[in-house]
């Protein structure tokens, strides 16, 4: 059982949570994950580390409001305890060898993930390129953050609200064009936009790395639930992952396999066709 030491609403479907848990604040790196549950009838979720202070002994989580689990871990309150909170698991991000400078794309709630890594390159003395895509400037999250930890900060919105006016391929594709020489691109958000990026890299032979989301269970490889094409060899993105090669990730069956339970879920809550679920279906259509 860990208590929650803070929490802060970052956007109104966005919250921060950090608790307590030195033995997981000991030992996580950039890219690993928890999984928690909330009680014992309650469903297990994972969630990306967002960040972690050896010394505090905490850990922070960065979650959207998306279900059932999600919308009453962010009706908990500072004080509160949550039962399980189980990691890290997974395998932490690597970088090429004697990489120098990376840019990190994040898209939406995934720039919650894209920041420690960010902040991980930062502290290695890296040059640190970050581009950051949002719908519209009400939901902007992390800048100062971003900002911090970066040499470069883009943030660009879809209808051009706050920022610059874009999607983040249209920014990594400019500074690219510019001249801009990356040994690493990681992008991590929806996965239409992680497929993008990975196609804006290709022509340049720059290593992309991303993070799959699948339906996890157990974290730990036994159910095979998160299973993933890459490479045309299957792997689990719990214990093999959750960063994989994007030019070797098969989206579009990602995608599918991510949708399998969408009729039952919208039966319990409504029929809801967000904007990235209309464009993975065009894709996986082409």
């Amino acid at each position: 059982m860990v208590k929650i030491v803070r929490k802060q609403v970052l956007n109104p479907s966005v919250t921060l949570l950090e608790v307590e848990a030195p033995r997981i604040a000991r030992k996580a790196r950039a890219g690993q994950f928890i999984i928690l549950r909330l009680d014992g009838p309650g469903e297990r979720i994972p969630l990306t580390i967002a960040d972690y202070d050896r010394e505090k002994g905490t850990v922070t989580i960065i979650f959207q409001k998306v279900g059932l689990t999600t919308q009453l871990l962010a009706d908990l309150s500072e004080g509160d305890c949550i039962q399980d909170f189980v990691g890290p698991l997974g395998l932490p991000t690597e970088l090429p060898e004697g990489a120098r400078r990376i840019c990190v794309v994040g898209g939406g709630v995934g720039c919650a993930i894209a920041y420690p890594q960010a902040k991980s390159c930062h502290a290695a003395g890296l040059e640190v390129d970050v581009i950051a895509g949002f719908r519209s400037r009400d939901i902007v999250i992390l800048e100062d953050e971003f900002k911090a930890v970066s040499d470069h900060c883009y943030i660009m919105t879809d209808d051009g609200s706050y920022g610059e006016k874009g999607f983040v391929t249209v920014k990594l594709q400019e500074l690219i064009d510019a001249g801009a020489r990356y040994d690493a691109v990681i992008a991590i958000g929806p996965i239409p936009m992680m497929k993008f990026v990975s196609q804006v890299t290709r022509p340049y032979g720059i290593k992309t790395i991303v993070s799959l989301n699948p339906i996890m269970i157990d974290g730990t490889g036994m159910c095979g639930g998160c299973r993933v094409t890459v490479g045309g060899k299957m792997k689990f993105a719990c214990v093999d992952g959750p960063d994989f090669d994007g030019h070797e990730v098969d989206f579009d069956e990602l995608m599918n396999r991510n949708a399998v339970y969408r009729a039952q879920e919208a039966e319990e809550k409504g029929r809801h066709d967000c904007r990235m679920d209309q464009l993975a279906h065009e894709l996986i259509g082409h």
